[in-house]
């Protein structure tokens, strides 16, 4: 069969809130806010080696153009450069529109990870499972809750799994490694062999989602980095706060799939004391928030937390969305910070790609 000299298709990503409370670096969650990139493959443009990126939306501005520096398109070449694709195809052209707001906690670097696996496996014409693609994710970002998320759609539970042997010392190459500073022009001469995903280094499972659920997210106009909101947690817990953080999680993932939805179960499984009140600093008003944005003060509202690591709040709500909404970012202008407000579904399909 040959290969047409040109093809288009479109990838889409959704946007993702990890943690949901007390679920830190477990569950996460898909949403209706997303990256998008059309592509186009025209093979008799044979003087046009490297890809041309464009962009529009968040972000565009400062992303890199070059296809060696920019984070999707590198993670394409990794893919392919595992499958023995040396370079991109010639005459490849990419825009990418990206809907989701960057250092925000809407997992804008996952949805970048997983928009680049994608890339890679149309542009290598792989076929390679969706199951693998998440190894391949968790080369990339050592923490599943996003790219879970992102990759299968809907509320997910993830983990790691403990590896032994050549596979756990695969897992622990460094970043710099799997995705190395790529010379301006890494084309097929350039050697460099990255390391290949061990099989199955993550597993997840999909949770059911009320359907009377909507989703607010707020999003303030600053940004918390990813790294600082790490480096601001202990390496020790209580006893007491690691149970009181388990007995939550093991009821939201159960009370958030049933409907009606129980109020006062959902809010008080939505408690967190393991990355929440270490984080508080960062994201000036948000004790207050949390504290007064209550189902008892907002009728309608299910449970209210921070959208992975911040500063984006997250509410599930039945009613009076945007009572609840207006009501939070009043709280954000006490500290003379404005926000944006969206609207969200959780989205059951995931990252696609339509030809």
């Amino acid at each position: 069969m040959t290969t047409p000299s040109k093809r288009t298709f479109h990838i889409k990503v959704p946007c993702t809130s990890a943690n949901i409370g007390p679920g830190f670096d477990v569950v996460g969650l898909s949403l209706s806010l997303y990256l998008h990139m059309d592509v186009m493959i025209d093979a008799t443009q044979t003087d046009q080696k490297e890809p041309i990126l464009s962009y529009s939306g968040h972000g565009a501005d400062d992303a890199p153009l070059n296809p060696y520096k920019n984070l999707i398109t590198r993670v394409a070449l990794y893919v392919m450069r595992v499958n023995d694709i040396k370079s991109f195809p010639t005459g490849v052209q990419i825009h990418v529109r990206n809907d989701i707001p960057f250092g925000r906690g809407l997992g804008s670097s996952g949805a970048a990870v997983i928009a680049g696996l994608l890339l890679g496996n149309e542009l290598g014409e792989l076929n390679i499972s969706r199951d693998r693609l998440l190894d391949y994710a968790l080369m990339i970002e050592r923490h599943p809750d996003n790219v879970a998320a992102a990759l299968i759609g809907g509320f997910i539970g993830s983990y790691l799994l403990e590896l032994t042997g050549e596979a756990a010392a695969t897992t622990q190459v460094p970043l710099s490694e799997v995705l190395p500073e790529y010379p301006e022009n890494a084309s097929e001469s350039w050697g460099y062999d990255p390391p290949v995903p061990p099989q199955g280094i993550g597993h997840y499972i999909r949770f059911g989602w009320a359907k009377e659920i909507k989703v607010i997210v707020i999003v303030p106009h600053f940004e918390v980095l990813t790294a600082e909101a790490r480096r601001v947690l202990p390496d020790m817990y209580s006893k007491k706060d690691l149970v009181f953080n388990l007995q939550r999680l093991a009821v939201l993932t159960t009370s958030l799939a049933r409907s009606p939805p129980d109020v006062n179960l959902i809010f008080q499984a939505m408690q967190d004391r393991v990355h929440q009140p270490y984080r508080k600093h960062l994201i000036p008003g948000l004790p207050r928030i949390l504290a007064s944005v209550t189902p008892t003060t907002h009728p309608g509202l299910l449970g209210i937390c921070l959208s992975g690591a911040g500063p984006t709040i997250l509410a599930l709500a039945t009613d009076n969305l945007q009572h609840i909404a207006d009501t939070i970012c009043g709280e954000f202008a006490k500290e003379n910070i404005t926000c944006d407000t969206k609207f969200l579904e959780v989205t059951e399909e995931g990252a696609a790609v339509y030809h």
